[in-house]
């Protein structure tokens, strides 16, 4: 039941991951195989917890016969016949087990009661973001993405983005940057379907994404995160993961590319070695590092970046950002950072404030303007 606990604790805080990878139907399946064995182990238990208490009746019927027979001797001549005595103790001894078991199953019911509103309010949940049953598959991303008149809202009311229209051509580096709170992630958590907006459309060569099937979508993005999502499992199965007929030379190759291979090879058991929960035996720059790899190994043609290089040291971040160059290139790709260092090499930059756009444009126009940009920069850069 830990192994089962443990299990759930990791895919549900690594929920974005498996979705944006399409692996909801090999997780399923594990979780399945799982409790499967958690079944086999409990029949187990019960088979023997079944034959304990028949064992250990007769075993403690046998003893009371023991002292029936040598007490009810001496007294039988005052009671009456045998079968007056025998007939008593039987009937003592029947009524003791069904008035034992009512009292048991009560219990057992009302623990099944609680623990069966619980786990129907979970399944009677209905998901915000459904696919479509007459879904098309999305072959390939061709031209450009379109954010048309975009809104969205976790609560009713209030509004995280407003109005947002926006068009990124295919090949275009295009980062976000703003205030903390602008709604930066959000606009891009749209873009896999994490969430649906409120109002407006967003749309993939003119195809609108809730027309379309999650895994098609899902299969042309590719997603680097501030908190990296790692399993509990060898460096290669992270590399590999989401990835289908990969070699080791592939995930080599991979690894290489995002600048990982040295640190890889020094491990006790290089790809094979377990690098725990979350990737607990590694750094930040290393788990940045896997990360990216495994991108590079879907080498799906639209890239998102969300704070990829944050709370990284200096040697990290230059090592991180070399990786990310080699990723980006020949792709379309949001990049959302704070550090704009690493934004000005952008196509076009989009300043968010408050859910809205602010500004547009390159990193010089922006500066020229003197607006927000400008101000963030020089905290950033002038003392």
């Amino acid at each position: 039941m830990g192994d089962i606990y443990s299990l759930l604790e990791e895919k549900i805080s690594a929920m974005k991951v498996i979705q944006a990878f399409g692996m909801e139907d090999q997780e399923v399946k594990r979780m399945k195989e799982e409790n499967s064995h958690f079944l086999s182990i409990m029949m187990r238990v019960w088979r023997t917890v079944a034959l304990q208490s028949p064992i250990m009746e007769f075993l403690s019927t046998l003893g009371i016969c023991a002292v029936i027979g040598l007490g009810g001797y001496a007294v039988i001549k005052e009671i009456g016949t045998p079968g007056t005595f025998f007939a008593f103790i039987g009937a003592m001894s029947s009524i003791y087990a069904p008035i034992k078991g009512f009292a048991s199953l009560n219990q057992q019911m009302q623990r099944a009661s609680a623990g069966m509103d619980r786990i129907f309010a979970i399944m009677d949940m209905e998901p915000t973001v459904k696919e479509k049953p007459n879904a098309i598959k999305l072959e390939s991303f061709k031209s450009e993405i379109a954010l048309e008149n975009v809104s969205f809202a976790y609560e009713k009311g209030n509004l995280v983005l407003k109005y947002i229209n926006l068009k990124i051509k295919k090949g275009e580096m295009l980062a976000l940057v703003g205030p903390s709170g602008g709604g930066k992630t959000t606009l891009v958590h749209l873009l896999p379907r994490f969430f649906d907006p409120t109002d407006g459309r967003i749309a993939i060569d003119g195809y609108d994404l809730r027309d379309v099937t999650f895994k098609s979508l899902r299969q042309l993005i590719g997603m680097v995160t501030q908190d990296v999502i790692l399993f509990n499992d060898t460096v290669a199965n992270n590399i590999a993961y989401g990835a289908t007929n990969v070699t080791m030379e592939d995930i080599k190759r991979a690894s290489e590319i995002a600048n990982a291979i040295e640190f890889i090879e020094d491990m006790p058991q290089k790809y094979d070695t377990i690098i725990g929960e979350r990737g607990v035996m590694l750094s930040g720059g290393e788990k940045q590092r896997i990360a990216i790899a495994r991108a590079v190994l879907r080498d799906p043609p639209i890239l998102l970046l969300d704070e990829a290089t944050s709370h990284l040291d200096m040697q990290s971040e230059r090592m991180v950002q070399e990786a990310l160059d080699h990723l980006m290139q020949h792709r379309t790709t949001l990049v959302i950072a704070h550090r704009l260092s690493t934004v000005q090499k952008a196509t076009r930059i989009v300043v968010l404030n408050k859910g809205e756009i602010v500004e547009e444009g390159v990193h010089s126009e922006l500066l020229a303007r003197k607006g927000l940009y400008q101000h963030l920069y020089s905290l950033q850069f002038i003392e």
